[in-house]
């Protein structure tokens, strides 16, 4: 069959099974356009290219598939890129579509010319620029399959307006063969052995899961060991919901604000079994003090995270859940009872749970009272700063990517465009963004979108009228010095109205349960403007070159 780039492009997404892409028009990009009704795909209109790659992004981890966005050239693919850096720290599978100038005017500063592959060379997994039509089948073929393969992530396709309107008989490939592309999926046996062999022995054993539990969709596996061998699970930021946080067995969240009994398990552990983590700092503290006493099992997939952080006494490179799934073939039944009344009793002690008494309205408030409403039975989708923090604390998520959130690159402005992402991968799943005045006020614009796709997101604005976490700082560490982080804002219902959506107010604890449940009641999206408190802070908190033993409780 004889078709043009363009065509090719969309049956293309069409064969790799996608029915939602995000994107924006432009001028190079305008023969895709010119096509896109002829298929079977929904695209839906975004009012900024940063939104259509966080869309795209929290579409591919809520339908555990590929997400897709598309940009024309120049200034719209490199408005993609803060998108596509998110998705490759969080090892998110976008395919990102963008197209050029023609071929022939390419390297001479054209009008609306970048080099796109260029650019996002460091923050993607595979870059490809087409120059001629007949790549594009074997192109978007090997696109899909890189980001979804292995560990996961972004892969930018660009391709020149000239190809788009060249033709050439169409045949999409059934196979790939990347030479050098092979990812290791079963670990080595004998290493699993040893792993297996420091497990039975150790008398104080952790296991901290990160986000390869999720991605390899290996969530029955870890708890299958976890049980069998009496483990205590602690998880990543983004490992959350691969481990059910109601299990006797989890203790929570690890880290930079993780609760202060799961930093101080993994301080005073003689194993740590980590699991799909690369270890970052936020994860650590100060490397050279994490875990002193410790031993070190580092199950990933990417053979490049492991020893790159942390000292690692066995590293088995594979698929967590096949590494997982012949690793319970090897371990024995054990227990550690004293070990885990010895966290229970840190837990005791400091809780991460409750929220303090307060006679103001505390920003952890509406926080809670969601996680009391919805019982649990929520996908969040968090910004960043500390309200994300009080999202991964607050709730017990039992289900598998309920909590979303941008967690290596920290972008703030995530939290909108990624939740019309998830729900519209999730329609069927109520859907709550925990944002920030700082972090809204960065793509408000997608309201608009949200408004255009019907999309029934709940939005908690978290309103402190500050960059809180970086007034944090400021007060813990600069001196109360707080430059340029006063914030200013809009009257958020009057914008909620200007966007024709729902908009509510609470200024009060009294009013908090009631403005939720009129949300949840109301069709479409909502959005509550809770104005707290500014002085608060997050604890516990992980002093800047400090230990996880050293862990500040507040």
């Amino acid at each position: 069959m004889k078709m043009n780039g363009a065509r090719i492009v969309a049956q293309c997404l069409v064969e790799e099974g996608v029915k939602v892409l995000f994107g924006i028009p432009g001028g190079t990009i305008t023969p895709f356009y010119d096509v896109l009704p002829e298929f079977p795909l929904h695209h839906v209109l975004v009012r900024h290219e940063q939104g259509a790659a966080h869309m795209a992004d929290g579409y591919a981890r809520a339908s555990r598939g590929v997400g897709v966005c598309c940009a024309t050239s120049g200034p719209g693919a490199l408005n993609l890129v803060p998108g596509i850096a998110a998705a490759y720290l969080d090892s998110s599978p976008v395919v990102a579509l963008t197209a050029n100038v023609p071929t022939s005017l390419i390297g001479k500063d054209s009008f609306q010319e970048c080099d796109i592959t260029g650019i996002t060379l460091p923050i993607t997994k595979h870059n490809y620029l087409v120059e001629r039509v007949q790549e594009l089948p074997k192109v978007m073929k090997e696109a899909f399959h890189i980001a979804r393969t292995g560990r996961p992530g972004p892969v930018l396709v660009d391709v020149p307006r000239d190809v788009l309107l060249a033709e050439t008989n169409f045949a999409y490939p059934k196979d790939v063969d990347i030479p050098g592309y092979n990812p290791t999926i079963r670990g080595n046996a004998l290493q699993v052995k040893r792993a297996a062999a420091l497990i039975n022995d150790a008398k104080r054993p952790v296991i901290v899961a990160g986000q390869g539990v999720l991605i390899s969709r290996a969530e029955k596996e870890l708890r299958k060991l976890a049980e069998a061998t009496g483990i205590p699970v602690i998880t990543t930021l983004l490992g959350i919901g691969g481990f059910p946080e109601s299990h006797p067995l989890s203790f929570g969240l690890v880290g930079l604000h993780g609760m202060a009994y799961a930093n101080y398990a993994v301080h005073e552990s003689d194993l740590v079994v980590a699991i799909g983590s690369r270890f970052d700092d936020r994860v650590t503290g100060a490397v050279a003090e994490f875990a002193p006493k410790a031993k070190v099992v580092h199950i990933d997939i990417d053979p490049a995270e492991i020893g790159k952080s942390v000292r690692v006494t066995v590293p088995i490179v594979g698929d967590v859940r096949s590494v997982l799934e012949r690793l319970n073939g090897e371990v024995q039944a054990a227990s550690h009872p004293e070990w885990v009344a010895q966290i229970c009793a840190w837990r005791m002690k400091h809780p991460a749970t409750e929220v303090p008494a307060s006679e103001t309205l505390l920003p952890q408030m509406p926080i809670k009272a969601i996680y009391d409403a919805t019982k649990g039975d929520a996908i969040v989708v968090a910004d960043v700063g500390q309200h994300q923090m009080w999202a991964a604390q607050l709730f017990w998520y039992d289900e598998p990517y309920s909590f979303i959130t941008s967690g290596g690159m920290g972008t703030m402005g995530f939290a909108l465009p990624a939740a019309i992402g998830v729900k519209l991968a999730r329609p069927n799943k109520e859907v709550w963004v925990v944002i920030g005045d700082g972090g809204m006020q960065m793509n408000m614009q997608e309201l608009a979108t949200a408004v255009q796709e019907g999309v029934e997101i709940k939005i908690a604005l978290i309103n402190n009228f500050c960059l809180g976490m970086v007034r944090q700082l400021q007060d813990l560490f600069f001196e109360k010095n707080f430059v340029a982080t006063p914030l200013s804002g809009p009257d958020w219902v009057k914008l909620a109205d200007a966007y024709g959506i729902a908009g509510m107010r609470a200024t009060r604890q009294e009013e908090v349960a009631s403005v939720i449940e009129e949300a949840r009641a109301t069709r479409g999206p909502v959005l509550i403007d809770f104005q707290v408190e500014t002085k608060i802070n997050v604890y516990p908190m992980v002093k800047p070159g400090r230990s996880l033993g050293e862990v500040m409780v507040g």
